[in-house]
Parts: structure tokens; C-alpha cells; sequence
């Protein structure tokens, strides 16, 4: 009887709305983390090539920054409003929207991996034969993954929020729950929806880092051989000699 009660109390924590609402909750999700998938998929694809042209020297570095850096500064309401004759109310509208939102991050990030790359292991990689293509993807990417997935990683969790403005179209995933919520402060519906985005992305972040750890395991021996410190019969142990970088 009280788990019956807790949604006429409109409670912010209630049972029986989780099973009575299991089905449209899951669709939600499902919904929620399908455009973000897309949509960080398709940013990624875009922002590679524009991070290559940016690389090239300021004259293309300007244009493509500022450009992404002024995408960014658009409000939702305004870039959904600019994007409505392309695409109309669809998933595609999301879609694109998140994915112009994602480029000032993922463009910046995978231009200072690959900046970050040392000329001495390019150098060496020219010396061996190597051409542009084969530098690329053999060397500079590979050197670059850190920061390339440290944006992937800010860029996820930031679409997996802002995939609850698509709610204004009706395709927001968890978003379409709270917008739907507001009206009569159903407090049970809002507080899931909000949860469940928060969940989402702790979790698509904890799996991105994983994968980044799976792809550079270098960069969890940089610490492992540390110098030991040499014991004395006079005193205590000597210091290590300090490390450099």
C-alpha cells in the first residue's frame, strides 16, 4: 500500500514508477544513447580531416578554430532553429546539432596530440622511409592517443547532457522524460531521467578510459621503474636522485 502511495504523494523516489514505467524508461535510454553514439562517431569523423588542415599552418588554423569555437558559442535553441529547414523535426536534427557542438573540443585536442608528437621520433621515422601517410597513422597517431582520447572522453560526457535538448524536438532520449516531467513537477520522473543521464555518463567515460588504457599502455610504465633508494650502514638511506620531466 505505501509503495502504491508514493506516486499520489508524487515522491521523489518511488517504486512503483520504476515498474510501471520500466518499458518507457528503457526506450528512453536506448534512445539517449544512440544519438550520442552517432553523434560523437560522426564528430570524430569530421573533426580528424579539420584537425589535419589545421595542423598545415596558421592560415588554416585561424579559420577552422575560430569557426569551431564560434559553433560552439550558439545556443541550442538557435542552432536547432538554423538546422529545422535541413532536417525538420528528426533524430538527424539532433544529431547534427551535438555533432557541430563536439568539434571545438575533439578538433582542439587531436591538433595538440598531434603537435605534442616529438620531432625526434618523426625525424627517426622519415630516416627509416616513412611517408606522410604511414608517419601519420604509425607514429604521430598513435603518440597523439592521450590527448586524442581525452577529448573523445570531454566530448562524451558533454553530448550526453546536451542530448537532452533534442527533448525540444521530441527526440532527447531521457530529455523527452523531463520535458514531459516539468509541467506537473512529476518529481519521481524527473529525478530517474536525471540520474540515469548522470549514470550514463560516468559510464560511457569509465569505458572510454579503459579503452585508452588498453590502447596506451606505455603511458602506465612511464612510473613504474623508479630509482631505490641505496641504504647505508652510517644513516638512513641515501635520496633517490630527482627525476627530470
Amino acid at each position: 500500500m505505501a509503495e502504491q502511495s508514493c506516486l499520489a504523494a508524487n515522491d521523489w523516489i518511488c517504486g512503483d514508477y520504476l515498474r510501471s514505467r520500466s518499458q518507457e524508461l528503457t526506450d528512453a535510454t536506448v534512445q539517449h544513447i544512440g544519438i550520442t553514439v552517432v553523434s560523437v562517431l560522426i564528430g570524430l569523423a569530421v573533426a580528424f580531416p579539420l584537425a589535419l588542415l589545421a595542423r598545415r599552418g596558421r592560415r588554416f588554423a585561424g579559420p577552422v578554430l575560430g569557426l569551431t569555437t564560434v559553433l560552439y558559442t550558439v545556443p541550442s535553441l538557435a542552432m536547432f532553429s538554423l538546422l529545422l529547414p535541413l532536417f525538420g523535426l528528426s533524430a538527424a536534427l539532433v544529431v547534427t546539432g551535438l555533432v557541430l557542438y563536439s568539434l571545438t573540443i575533439l578538433v582542439r585536442n587531436i591538433l595538440a596530440g598531434l603537435e605534442a608528437v616529438p620531432l625526434e621520433a618523426k625525424d627517426a621515422a622519415r630516416g627509416m622511409g616513412y611517408g606522410p601517410g604511414r608517419l601519420l597513422w604509425e607514429v604521430e597517431l598513435p603518440l597523439a592517443l592521450p590527448a586524442v582520447m581525452a577529448g573523445l572522453r570531454i566530448a562524451t560526457v558533454s553530448t550526453v547532457a546536451l542530448t537532452t535538448v533534442g527533448s525540444l524536438v521530441g527526440k532527447g532520449g531521457l530529455g523527452n522524460l523531463i520535458e514531459d516531467a516539468l509541467p506537473s513537477f512529476f518529481k519521481a520522473q524527473v529525478l530517474t531521467a536525471s540520474v540515469l543521464c548522470v549514470l550514463l555518463a560516468v559510464a560511457a567515460d569509465l569505458l572510454l578510459l579503459g579503452l585508452q588504457r588498453l590502447l596506451t599502455p606505455w603511458t602506465r610504465i612511464s612510473g613504474a621503474a623508479r630509482p631505490v633508494p641505496a641504504k647505508t650502514d652510517a644513516g638512513p638511506p641515501a635520496p633517490a636522485k630527482a627525476e627530470v620531466g
